[in-house]
């Protein structure tokens, strides 16, 4: 959330190219800004990673006759990238075929080259393994963490202050049905005041109530804003961002992660309407990024990374609902940009793993991965498919509407005052969210347990108000209670819960996107519940008192289990998430893992892909792609079909009444030239020709690395000076003898940029730019160079046919 305001604020950079460097700043100005990606650590120095390369150990040079390819041993800084820039997925590719091969033919001479060659294809199961360790034991520990923080806000156990209220009477002799009033916990006004009863014991609950939810979340946003920025919010689309191949330097380091994971628990616990489950994919993408350091391969190897960061993703999802199937599908149809099926495979470890290690922590005593298993004892009816369809409508009006809301204010907050002030805003969103959610029962309990509620089948042991039905019936088969008609206990809860969707309705617009970690899963979720069950009961109501209507006649008679209200608010909870996310198969498998509920596949389908079709009607982008948008993220969404009849000439740059593209000869330009252009411009490459009259292309080369270069040869290359001839060709021009040293450049030019004819449809263009990630394409005409068009000249043309704000891209 606002990098480009972060990115004006940072200095120094870091890209360049190696072999096949494209500008992905197009001809643009470089955003000159560092927070490190491609480092576990916070800090913008130049690659440290680089250890590898030895720097020039020049020797003399004198007239003419000495001659150096300064570059034939690679300096630090050349082959990386700068921060909010685009990585060139062609050339990070070939330079890790070009590795593999050469350990592959090294393996043949030695048994340590052997060895080497095993240990190298072992390292990526083995970085899949601590991911999925490192990534299970944090979401064990927050959901712990969280739950009795949670906890905290009503009371304190006294048997021992960090037992949670389940916990705190798992040894209390108290019966069923009083299982929450053990002896061993108490309420602030029992503590206080040695009474739980009363007016003044209610009203000091509820400002301790309001105290803890306030303190905990002016906390988060305190150490958010303090020591990690890039801790807020979701994640998701930074991520999806990321793997699309786009720099964020410090977005997956160290403290980001360790402020996200403590500033997670904090938030969660003040009560606000956000979950925690978007973050945690944030939070394994940290253990995914800084554990690659483990590994010279991934380290120094931007594509490499994302196929890493792809899997982290998945181990996430595994561990935030226990679903590790779901985790990979969520990696594969939601975030990830390239996903190899050996990147599916590996996934798949480290979804396993992750869920295994969760498992083995057991963080809510149930002996599950998940808060929300139940076992419905009933199937459903094909009839019942006609209310499932109204969920997934339903799911997909609240998902356009809140996409358009949660849009709309978070523009404002970014284009007014209020950006400015996340510390008062958080304040006093949690205020009111605390003050609003303590007389309802269903907003005081945390979401992911009204969540639970929402989904169980009523037993005959249940003493919740959702399961106080009139008991007129004189036996049971096993668990399986007849339809009852509702007692008051369920008409409270049915007012209670419409009060509850109104508020989580409205308040969830405002929470996500605050400087705080803020996930929309369960959120989203709870609303679809929350509607379910209220479906659910209404149609078990009917069905009870109108048995014999025709609907029901065929298959529900009177003292028969026809309708179960909680898978009702199963299928709504994946409705509004659908509706909001625009996942389907992903969301289909995840909610079956997350609940166990196998049989009811076809219902949550229904529901998925009605609120799909209903939200995309109403507008195509999920919440995750408006955000990316919002910020301006060079995202190139593959999914969008380009069908629009423009040439590459159309886009290209130079445009009529522009200045001349800037250029670089290939053997006639001077060091001061070279020099000359690169202060007078800040276009991040130059395309090499000929000559100014020819035009012919011979290939790009980067600002970066010419920066560094000459930087380099004038410190360690004795007689290079402003005059000394730059040259990119196998051989130096013919000079004078009298000339001083020149300085031979071809290594870091790029002899093969992919080029277009001006004639080129764009649509073929924009294929070419997803398909191989460019970030930048010459443009030639019968041969000669014609102009360039970079990954955000073709994002802003996009945008401009769509009629779109073209300057809302920001980054390239």
């Amino acid at each position: 959330m606002g990098l480009e305001a972060l990115a004006m604020d940072q200095k120094g950079y870091r890209r360049g190219s190696f072999q096949s460097s494209t500008s992905d700043e197009d001809m643009l100005e470089i955003a000159g800004a560092s927070l490190d990606f491609s480092m576990a650590d916070d800090d913008p120095p130049l690659d440290r990673e680089m250890g590898g390369f030895s720097s020039y150990n020049g020797g003399g040079m004198n007239g003419t006759s000495t001659m150096m390819d300064f570059l034939e041993e690679p300096l630090p800084g050349v082959g990386t990238y700068e921060d909010f820039n685009t990585i060139d997925w062609v050339r990070e590719k070939s330079r890790d075929r070009d590795r593999h091969r050469e350990i592959t033919s090294r393996s043949k001479e030695s048994t340590w080259a052997l060895i080497h060659s095993v240990s190298d294809a072992f390292s990526g199961w083995l970085l899949m393994l601590l991911i999925g360790l490192l990534a299970g034991s944090l979401a064990g520990l927050i959901d712990i963490s969280a739950h009795w923080m949670t906890d905290l806000k009503e009371g304190v156990c006294l048997a021992g202050f960090w037992f949670n209220h389940e916990h705190c009477c798992w040894k209390s002799n108290t019966t069923f049905t009083d299982r929450d009033k053990c002896p061993e916990w108490k309420s602030w006004s029992q503590l206080i005041l040695g009474h739980g009863e009363g007016a003044f014991a209610y009203i000091l609950n509820y400002f301790m109530y309001v105290i803890w939810a306030l303190l905990f979340s002016l906390l988060a946003v305190l150490l958010v804003k303090g020591f990690a920025p890039y801790a807020c919010g979701s994640g998701i689309p930074e991520i999806k961002t990321i793997l699309s191949g786009f720099i964020i330097r410090g977005y997956l380091g160290k403290w980001t992660l360790i402020i996200k994971t403590i500033t997670l628990v904090l938030a969660v616990s003040s009560g606000l309407s956000l979950g925690k489950e978007g973050p945690l994919v944030h939070v394994a993408c940290c253990c995914g990024n800084i554990l690659c350091h483990l590994f010279t391969k991934y380290r120094k190897n931007e594509a490499k990374r994302r196929e890493v960061l792809s899997a982290a993703a998945a181990a996430g999802v595994s561990v935030a609902f226990g679903a590790p199937i779901g985790g990979v599908l969520f990696s594969l149809e939601e975030v990830s940009y390239y996903f190899p099926l050996k990147t599916l495979w590996r996934s798949f470890f480290a979804a396993l793993v992750a869920a295994f290690t969760l498992r083995s922590i057991n963080p809510f005593g149930n002996s599950r991965l998940v808060l929300f298993y139940v076992e419905f004892h009933m199937p459903w009816h094909l009839l019942e498919l006609v209310p499932f369809i109204l969920l997934g409508i339903f799911g997909g009006l609240w998902g356009a509407f809140f996409i358009r809301s949660n849009i709309a204010w978070c523009r404002r907050r970014k284009t007014t005052k209020l950006g400015k002030y996340p510390v008062l805003e958080v304040f006093v969103v949690t205020a009111i969210t605390a003050v609003l959610a303590f007389p309802n029962e269903y907003t005081r309990m945390s979401t992911s347990e009204l969540i639970s509620e929402l989904f169980n089948d009523c037993g005959i042991l249940d003493s919740s108000k959702l399961c106080e039905y009139v008991n007129d019936f004189n036996s049971t088969k096993g668990d399986d209670l007849p339809d009852r008609a509702a007692g008051p206990g369920v008409y409270t809860a049915m007012w209670q819960l419409a009060l509850a969707l109104i508020m989580k309705v409205f308040i969830t617009i405002f929470t996500f996107g605050m400087k705080v970690p803020s996930g929309l899963f369960i959120p989203s979720m709870a609303v679809g519940a929350i509607a379910g069950r209220l479906l659910g009961v209404a149609m078990e109501q009917l069905a009870y008192y109108h048995h014999d209507w025709a609907i029901f006649s065929g298959w529900c008679s009177q003292g028969a289990d026809c309708i179960t209200p909680g898978l009702y608010a199963m299928v709504g909870a994946a409705a509004c998430l659908g509706g909001v996310t625009r996942m389907t198969v992903s969301l289909v498998v995840i909610m079956f893992e997350l609940t166990g509920g196998l049989e009811y596949i076809v219902p949550l389908m229904a529901a998925a892909m009605t609120s799909k079709w209903v939200a995309d009607a109403i507008g195509r982008e999920g919440i995750y792609d408006a955000h990316i948008r919002l910020n301006g993220y060079p995202f190139l969404e593959a999914k969008e079909e380009f069908s629009h009849k423009t040439l590459a000439m159309d886009v290209m740059r130079p445009r009529r009444n522009d200045p001349p593209l800037t250029v670089i000869t290939q053997d006639s330009m001077t060091v001061e030239d070279v020099e000359t252009i690169i202060n007078e411009t800040t276009y991040s490459g130059y395309p090499v020709v000929v000559s100014r009259e020819s035009q012919r292309l011979v290939g790009f080369v980067l600002r970066r690395d010419l920066i560094i270069s000459i930087e380099n040869a004038r410190k360690k290359q004795d007689g290079i000076v402003s005059t000394s001839i730059i040259y990119f060709t196998d051989h130096s021009p013919p000079l004078p003898p009298s000339s001083p040293s020149m300085l031979k450049l071809r290594s870091i030019l790029d002899l093969s940029p992919f080029t277009v004819t001006d004639q080129t449809p764009m649509e073929i263009v924009v294929d070419i730019f997803r398909k191989l990630g460019l970030r930048q394409c010459l443009v030639t005409h019968n041969g000669k160079l014609l102009g360039i068009i970079t990954k955000k000249d073709v994002l802003k043309h996009i945008a401009q046919l769509a009629n779109q704000d073209p300057d809302s891209i920001l980054f390239s």
